[in-house]
């Protein structure tokens, strides 16, 4: 589209050059030049642009009032604003009143105002662009020959021109994450995701991190096997995680079963976000491409801020891990209580683990909204339990020496004091491994109960942090999402002071209640969501592997 209008702006202008005027007082002509625009992004963006930087030409007619210098012209511009990543490309038709001021038969300076119409052909994949513009045109420049006007044109646009598109939940880090589609590629994601901690990241202030995705699937599976949709599922919604901004990056070896279009959309297919190692011949070759298309994207992070929401635009995620017999008297009911504040504020609070909630479902059944609701808890109740069985076990296996250690004698123990991290709303909806929910309160989803995998299908359903809670002491984290670790007991927090962030020992001491601690869970996670405070984990780099659910068979 482009580049046929491009063809037919030079044409227009060549014709009109060579034409004579038809009255005395209306002329044609080319005029052609430089745009300076100011440019505004939805939400008052930090980063809006004054006077950025484009060009304009195009055929102009004119109509001027002898003597007087009064007159109005108006034209059609092929019209560039802007560069890089803050750019509209399109055609643009100014009308101007205009002054002249004669300096002989050939030379004129003009003065012009008058509103002006944008209509942008170009695209980004990020962001939602005004396909039609109004503004306001300033102009001032000199004629030349008659027929010739170069100038300097000013716009106010009335309005924003870009806005962010919707990536689902609101994100509450700013991360470029690159993602593999087999484990093949991993050791060179880590490596190149290194360099550009070091080379490139320093330069693009806005962006928080680069993280590498790196998963045990992609090869050597049953790829259409029927629960092949699981793991497939998971790597999916993890590309579009909201802590990512929209951006997509997706290295690929080029002979894996996990092939692109399993994993991306057909538009979202193309050189700009997927890279493919065997494309390139060698070591420094195959770096520098995930440098370029690196440095790109962080070009195109950069350009994010903060931006004050409200918590309806917030995804939470509630997990337990290495629970002991205070967790479920101190830690979960604490968290719970922070889940029913964030619920009551429009928020959406996620919690798991089937294993560590089956032993409770009536409980969890006569909370649901819907009959709708609790049937799809007992079906994912029931491929649980099946799934199960085919491995020759029941859920309880599921407790740890630690957990018994810690003085949970078995299941049954450990679901009661799980599920008191949930509070008390209304379960509005229930998901399967790895899906997006679609309505905001709380949700259950069907999870294993492992940390190291939970933790990851919480991510891949799209949670901007997680809160752990932990009675027997776990350096934890995720490097998608920010991760709150909670201790059930005043001696954990003791022991590792530096490494759990809130303790809720204070409660089975007396020293404060369930809804202090809850809401003292609360404020930080407004705090971490919001940026102005950091975990532990994150303080120190400590994430776990994303280990990705696969029930299906590897070949």
């Amino acid at each position: 589209m482009k580049k046929i209008f491009s063809a037919f702006i030079i044409a227009v202008c060549c014709m009109f050059m060579a034409m004579p005027a038809q009255a005395q007082l209306l002329k044609w002509g080319v005029k052609g030049g430089v745009n300076l625009t100011k440019i505004d992004w939805d939400g008052g963006y930090k980063g809006n642009k004054d006077n950025s930087a484009g060009f304009f030409i195009g055929p102009m007619a004119e109509i001027t009032i002898p003597i007087v210098g009064l007159g109005v012209d108006g034209a059609l511009l092929f019209s560039q604003r802007g560069k890089g990543d803050v750019k509209q490309i399109g055609a643009e038709v100014p009308i101007n009143l205009k002054y002249t001021i004669g300096l002989g038969s050939l030379l004129g300076v003009y003065f012009a105002a008058g509103p002006d119409f944008f209509f942008d052909f170009d695209k980004k994949d990020n962001v939602d662009r005004k396909k039609t513009q109004v503004g306001l045109n300033l102009g001032v420049g000199v004629k030349l020959i008659k027929h010739l006007q170069v100038g300097v044109n000013y716009q106010f646009p009335m309005g924003d021109s870009f806005k962010w598109k919707e990536v689902g939940h609101a994100g509450t880090r700013n991360l470029l994450g690159i993602v593999t589609t087999v484990q093949c590629a991993a050791g060179v994601v880590k490596v190149a995701v290194e360099r550009i901690k070091k080379e490139l990241l320093p330069k693009y202030p806005n962006v928080d991190g680069v993280v590498a995705i790196t998963h045990p699937y992609g090869c050597g599976v049953a790829i259409n096997a029927p629960l092949a949709y699981i793991p497939i599922r998971a790597i999916t919604n993890v590309i579009s995680h909201p802590n990512f901004g929209g951006e997509v990056m997706v290295v690929g070896l080029g002979c894996e079963k996990l092939t692109y279009d399993r994993v991306l959309p057909p538009e979202d297919i193309n050189p700009e976000n997927c890279l493919t190692l065997q494309d390139w011949k060698g070591h420094d070759a195959m770096m520098q491409a995930i440098m370029d298309m690196a440095e790109k994207k962080l070009q195109k992070l950069n350009l994010r801020h903060r931006e004050e929401l409200p918590l309806s635009e917030l995804l939470i995620g509630m997990q337990c891990g290495g629970s002991d017999a205070f967790s479920g008297i101190t830690a979960n009911p604490s968290a719970g209580y922070a889940a029913d504040m964030l619920v009551k504020g429009g928020a959406t609070v996620m919690f798991s683990e089937v294993t560590e909630v089956r032993d409770g479902v009536p409980m969890l059944a006569a909370r649901c909204v819907s009959a709708e609701v609790r049937d799809k808890l007992a079906a994912e109740m029931k491929w649980y339990d099946d799934y199960l069985a085919e491995g020759g076990v029941d859920r309880d296996a599921n407790p740890t020496p630690g957990n018994k250690k810690g003085g949970l004698a078995n299941i049954v123990e450990k679901a009661m004091g799980s599920i008191a991290k949930s509070g008390t709303s209304p379960i509005v909806e229930v998901l399967s491994p790895a899906e997006k929910p679609s309505k905001h309160g709380l949700i259950f989803a069907a999870t294993p109960a492992s940390d190291i995998v939970c933790g990851p299908s919480q991510v891949a359903s799209g949670v901007g942090l997680q809160v752990l809670m932990n009675g027997r002491g776990t350096p934890y984290g995720l490097d998608v999402a920010p991760v709150i670790k909670v201790c059930s007991r005043n001696e954990m927090k003791e022991q590792w002071f530096d490494l759990i962030d809130i303790s809720a020992g204070h409660v089975a001491t007396g020293e404060a209640t369930i809804a202090e601690v809850g809401t003292e869970i609360f404020n930080l996670i407004l705090d971490v969501a919001s940026g102005t405070k950091e975990p532990y984990s994150d303080q120190y780099g400590f994430h776990n592997d994303m280990c990705i659910f696969n029930p299906a068979p590897i070949t």
